[in-house]
């Protein structure tokens, strides 16, 4: 991640697409506490990701650098959703990891299939969750390099 003209750090722009007001509040918490600097947008709704991430036309937001993003949601799938972004010729290069309760293995190869970059099971506990979180955290903004552009 590139520095912002003070010389830090920019804050980790992450989009969370997940229709569950309660793991919702978990991650926004275990992001909070997290020890780098984040801006989290919320989606409930693959349409409400759509508009956030510019595929339906213009967006107030800048491209985010993560998508975690739940399948189960309302009216289209998170497997349609991942489809567009990875179909998309900017978008594609932003990291999509899946969260979700399904440990079915159709959803977990149909996520790969669709090019998601890592698939994680939500934990039922708050300690799980926020070991989640945490490495999530950073696997992606310590250790990984993310393309700019």
């Amino acid at each position: 991640m590139t520095p912002d003209t003070d010389g830090q750090r920019r804050a980790a722009r992450i989009l969370l697409v997940e229709d569950n007001p309660a793991d919702v509040r978990l991650t926004r918490e275990m992001l909070r506490e997290s020890k780098i600097r984040n801006d989290l947008l919320v989606a409930t709704n693959a349409e409400e990701a759509e508009r956030i991430l510019g595929l339906e036309g213009e967006t107030d937001h800048e491209r985010p650098d993560l998508v975690l993003l739940d399948l189960n949601l309302p009216g289209k799938s998170g497997h349609e959703l991942l489809e567009e972004i990875k179909g998309h010729e900017t978008l594609r290069r932003v990291p999509v990891v899946i969260l979700s309760s399904s440990e079915a293995e159709s959803d977990i190869a149909g996520s790969y299939d669709r090019y998601a970059n890592a698939y994680v099971t939500k934990p039922v506990d708050l300690e799980g969750i926020a070991n989640i979180v945490n490495a999530i955290d950073e696997f992606w903004f310590e250790v990984v390099r993310l393309s700019e552009e």
